[in-house]
């Protein structure tokens, strides 16, 4: 049976471009696999997308110095000869990683066993797991033109997006859901898929003059708030569908992520983004904003300067300067990917 193998795990970002890969893969490929860590968000997503799932042990680098980092090795080698196991039974063609911490140990185990692997990086500049993955993958493609990758040939092929963002719904219908008059531009306030408690907390702060203006959609992330509605504002922990929310949203304000930098400006939305610090990050999504803010595509509001004046003003920014954003992002011209990963994907399997 011709399988491929995906793997990638611990936030939304290293599992959705994968998933938005699943309608053309299936035409080049008998069975899509998706293996990922025990309990991670992968888990819930593969499943939910009718994938067969297995778990590995995984192995995370804290960021700050700490004794744990010393058994990292053991735990590597461990997992690795687990993954090992793992992929003779499953006998893939070949293995599609996104990274993170998850799919390092499948990367590895997938060189050994001569199963060639195609590496993805989302973000600018290139993350840990990716930068030794790349070692042992045959081809690792990149979403920005001008990401530098070492050890192996480089493709840049752009970001896989979700084809089901791009579908017409009913708007009316997604309001009359929402409890929303329609009568406000939509305001839609995310923090990626885990949240973001500097966002949440700004949001709450502004709120009652958020709501003068707009009706606002907020997603504060899983056990990072209750569910809430009053006259104007929508609060959710986590939304199954974000393509109706988009599809709805006059502005938005998130994270950036660069899966979601590059939905938002696919979707041609006038974005805000707030990019995680470096400190919680490696500085990725600082990287990610500056490159699309260089652009003229986003605006930009670092956290480091967030009080309740500047998100204030940043958002009275975005709405006067929407029209710009709207046409920057069309003259970027971005184009759908997907087919041309997945063509690169069969064929890197079929050449073993």
């Amino acid at each position: 049976m011709n399988t491929v193998v995906l793997t990638g795990g611990g936030t939304a970002g290293h599992v959705t471009p994968s998933l938005a890969l699943v309608p053309e893969l299936k035409k080049r490929f008998d069975k899509i696999v998706y293996v990922g860590s025990k309990n991670g968000i992968e888990k819930e997503l593969a499943k939910k997308e009718g994938l067969t799932y297995f778990y590995i042990p995984t192995v995370k680098m804290q960021r700050k110095f700490t004794l744990k980092n010393a058994i990292i090795p053991a735990k590597l080698l461990f997992a690795i000869s687990e993954s090992k196991k793992l992929l003779k039974n499953i006998r893939p063609s070949a293995v599609f990683s996104k990274g993170g911490y998850v799919a390092l140990p499948v990367v590895i185990a997938s060189k050994k066993l001569g199963i060639p692997v195609v590496s993805h990086e989302s973000d600018m500049t290139v993350g840990l797991a990716n930068k030794i993955g790349a070692k042992y993958s045959k081809l690792f493609l990149t979403s920005f033109d001008c990401t530098d990758v070492k050890g192996c040939k480089k493709v840049f092929t752009g970001s896989p997006i979700r084809e089901s963002l791009f579908k017409q719904f009913d708007k009316k219908a997604i309001l009359k859901k929402l409890a929303l008059s329609g009568r406000k531009k939509i305001l839609l306030i995310f923090g990626g898929s885990s949240g973001s408690k500097s966002i949440n907390d700004i949001t709450e702060k502004c709120l009652y003059k958020l709501i003068n203006r707009y009706d606002v959609v907020h997603i504060c992330g899983k056990g990072k708030g209750e569910d809430q509605r009053e006259k104007g504002y929508v609060k959710m922990q986590f939304c199954d569908d974000i393509s109706e929310l988009f599809y709805i949203a006059d502005l938005v304000v998130s994270r950036a992520g660069a899966n979601s930098l590059f939905e938002l400006t696919a979707l041609k939305k006038p974005t805000l983004a707030i990019p995680l610090p470096k400190g919680n990050s490696r500085g990725d999504q600082i990287e990610n904003a500056e490159y699309f803010k260089k652009r003229k595509m986003i605006e930009v509001l670092l956290e480091e300067n967030i009080n309740e004046n500047t998100f204030l003003n940043a958002i009275a920014k975005l709405e006067s300067n929407a029209n710009n954003l709207i046409e920057n992002c069309k003259a970027y011209n971005q184009t759908l990917p997907n087919e041309k990963i997945a063509e690169l994907i069969k064929k890197t399997a079929l050449q073993g």
